[in-house]
């Protein structure tokens, strides 16, 4: 996958976790051949990394575990934190591949 390709990705139910003062980075959870896979990207839309996983459930539980919320179910997110809007293009992270590589996933 080069930088700044486009990457189409279907769900626009959106997780978050706060990473800094005003910096979000952001998941989808999408269909797969064999599963689901999650996309991570930050508040301009740029996908920097990706998990699979072989359900929703695994996903969700994986995303809750590593301090992500539902965007859907936090009402003050919604009030302050608005969503990146498509279309998603592949950025890379300035600490390479962070959750894929297991430095900042448990």
């Amino acid at each position: 996958m080069q930088s700044n390709d486009e990457i189409p990705i279907a769900s626009r139910d959106y997780w978050f976790k706060v990473v800094e003062f005003l910096q979000q980075n952001w998941a989808l959870i999408d269909e797969a051949e064999a599963g689901v896979v999650v996309w991570f990207f930050g508040d301009t839309a740029g996908v920097f990394d990706r998990l699979a996983f072989a359900s929703q459930e695994e996903a969700a539980s994986a995303l809750l575990r590593n301090g992500f919320r539902r965007y859907a179910e936090d009402a003050r997110a919604k009030e302050i934190l608005a969503v990146p809007s498509p279309p998603f293009r592949r950025r890379p992270h300035p600490n390479g591949f962070i959750y894929s590589s297991g430095r900042f996933w448990r």
